[in-house]
């Protein structure tokens, strides 16, 4: 395995080109796509692509949001204390893999934002105190524990369907969050691969020579600003512990009346948001250290905010001229009841590598295979996670989310992605094999 790691992540490093650049190079191939495999002309194709470029701007502000607040609250200095103490636990490389890739994969099935920055903070306090260690290893190890967000409690999908207003809720209603994330075959699923991920990067850690060391340079971290001594009236109250405790209490008691109506497992975009947004407030003690953090955390998103609007031109491609329809519709051809969720979930691949973003592959997905998921027989719950796995699974070699991981440890993505293939492979069965054997949906 460690073999093949190596022979991957030499491929990665010569030929994988920049994020920004893998969605121009993406649009062109779903331009190509739609024009030889659909009736529509070549302006027809232009219009649906421009008229897709802004179609994601909602949702984009939100998925940022999750960006910044899981950013936020993941350098308050509570939880810099904590990953400190994780840091100090593996004595040798492999140990620093295994570890950074179980706590990424944790923390991002609890919030994928949060996840991703716990993981790139990590990787680097790890490079810090292991010797020996290669550095694009143990940060793909925390990029790799990505790959259960969609499972996880702030997954778009799952989140969506059981919202009022979804996409198919006529023909679904409410899906509660109890028979999608929280469904027994879920866990299931989610708990083997955040268990295997460790296994995975213990065989494929790079050993003596083959281990690249880290620039030193890459591991500063901005010193903080001290508090003053003598206070103006306007810094005594940004300095005000006092006003971060009441807007921290009003949090908690919208919070508690919302989940005493509605039940702890009814969570939505939002309300997950919110969730962690008043965590940051409270953590970072003061207005100022949580308006300097959102400072800093923005950094992270500005990938993010640039191409939003690229994958939103593809997705107004393959949605306007029927290329996502094909490809589902392909797959629907033939299925059976037992593959239809496997061969959702392939599909659900296929699309995420033109649009990553678990929103924006529900708006080209669900109305098709839910539809064509009650005609078979299989539970939309299940049919809507099966998009959901396509959607996380091929995110192990879509750059696009890893922008924010890749921001904090300032690497590239050719530095990680050859680690990721293997990672891709791994999960894939996981989700493949749980997906027809596993009963419970």
């Amino acid at each position: 395995m460690r073999t093949l790691s190596r022979f991957f992540v030499a491929i990665m490093q010569k030929y994988l080109p920049d994020a920004f650049l893998f969605a121009v190079i993406l649009t062109f191939i779903a331009f190509g796509a739609a024009w030889g495999f659909t009736d529509k002309g070549f302006m027809d194709i232009v219009n649906a692509w421009g008229n897709g470029l802004w179609g994601l701007l909602a949702f984009a502000m939100q998925m940022i949001l999750i960006v910044v607040t899981g950013h936020v609250m993941a350098i308050s200095k509570p939880m810099k204390k904590v990953l400190a103490a994780i840091a100090s636990i593996p004595s040798t490389p492999a140990g620093a893999g295994m570890i950074c890739t179980f706590v990424a994969g944790i923390c991002s099935w609890i919030n994928w934002g949060f996840g991703l920055i716990v993981a790139a903070l990590l990787a680097r306090e790890l490079a810090r105190r292991v010797k020996g260690l290669d550095y694009g290893y143990v940060v793909a190890a925390g990029y790799a524990g990505f790959v259960v967000w969609h499972a996880g409690i702030s997954g778009s999908i799952p989140l969506a369907v059981a919202t009022k207003g979804h996409l198919v809720e006529k023909l679904t209603g409410i899906i509660p969050t109890t028979q999608t994330i929280f469904a027994t075959p879920n866990l299931i699923i989610s708990g083997l691969m955040i268990i295997s991920l460790p296994i995975v990067f213990k065989l494929m850690c790079p050993e003596g020579k083959d281990a690249v060391s880290v620039d030193a340079a890459l591991l500063v971290d901005p010193e903080e600003p001290r508090e003053p001594e003598q206070k103006t009236p306007a810094e005594k109250l940004e300095y005000s512990r006092i006003i971060t405790v009441v807007l921290g209490l009003m949090g908690v008691v919208y919070l508690a009346r919302y989940f005493y109506l509605n039940g702890i497992m009814n969570l939505s975009l939002n309300i997950v948001i919110f969730v962690f947004m008043w965590l940051g407030i409270i953590l970072h003690g003061t207005p100022i250290a949580y308006i300097r953090a959102v400072t800093e955390a923005i950094k992270g998103a500005g990938g993010i905010a640039v191409q939003f609007p690229l994958y939103g031109g593809i997705q107004g491609i393959l949605i306007s001229t029927g290329l996502a329809g094909m490809i589902a519709q392909w797959f629907i051809s033939i299925s059976t009841e037992t593959t239809f969720p496997l061969f959702t979930f392939i599909s659900g691949g296929i699309i995420n590598f033109f649009v990553p973003s678990g929103g924006g592959q529900w708006v080209v997905q669900g109305p098709i295979n839910i539809p064509a998921g009650v005609e078979i027989g299989v539970s939309s719950a299940k049919v809507a996670m099966s998009i959901a796995y396509g959607d996380q699974w091929t995110n192990m070699i879509q750059p696009f989310w890893a922008l924010p991981l890749l921001g904090i440890a300032k690497l590239g993505a050719k530095d990680i992605m050859g680690y990721c293939v293997m990672v891709l492979i791994v999960t894939g069965v996981i989700m493949g094999a749980g997906l027809i054997l596993l009963p419970g949906w």
